[in-house]
């Protein structure tokens, strides 16, 4: 009996061996399809978004490159892009004329502290203002971002004044203004 056992644990130790060392065989097999399966499952989303280290700081990068700042904070152009963020995006009295009328850069720090992340994305999704806005740009942004730029926005609080309420075409509006209409050239003699 004593040498049963004693073969039944070398069949079985051999077993064991023959075991471990199929698991090693295949171990990088096993490795190689669990990589592919994560990769797959972690690939790029489909809508590409930037990613920062909190959504406001996604947000003003994104103020920063998209060139909010050139149209609603006064004075950025003049500063060489070096206001403190505490001057940003209250918006603008100098209003942009052409064909659409007079319109002005919003004062987006009010603007965001009145409407609410859903109301912020649709007015993007709809385009819903006027020229010189380019609104074509941001219409496709991805949600993600335009959420970031509004906490952004939104954690600067509210400050200054609302921008002048947009001028009809046929009316001269009130303040100074870019006139944003071609212009020919004089003739040369």
């Amino acid at each position: 009996m004593q040498s049963e056992t004693r073969a039944g644990s070398r069949s079985s130790a051999a077993d064991r061996a023959r075991a471990a060392r199929r698991t090693v065989q295949w171990l990088p097999g096993a490795a190689l399809l669990a990589s592919i399966g994560c990769a797959a499952v972690a690939r790029a989303p489909a809508s590409p978004h930037v990613a920062g280290g909190s959504p406001e700081e996604a947000g003003r990068y994104l103020i920063l490159v998209g060139g909010c700042n050139d149209c609603h904070t006064p004075g950025w152009d003049r500063s060489g892009g070096k206001l403190p963020t505490s001057e940003w995006l209250t918006g603008s009295d100098v209003g942009y004329r052409g064909p659409w009328g007079t319109s002005y850069a919003a004062n987006l720090r009010i603007s965001a502290q009145n409407l609410g992340e859903e109301a912020w994305v649709r007015m993007f999704r709809e385009a819903a203002g006027r020229p010189p806005m380019p609104w074509l740009n941001y219409v496709t942004l991805h949600e993600r971002d335009l959420v970031a730029m509004y906490r952004f926005i939104r954690s600067l609080g509210e400050k200054g004044v609302p921008a002048p309420r947009a001028v009809p075409p046929e009316e001269e509006p009130a303040t100074p203004y870019i006139l944003m209409v071609p212009q020919q050239p004089k003739s040369r003699p």
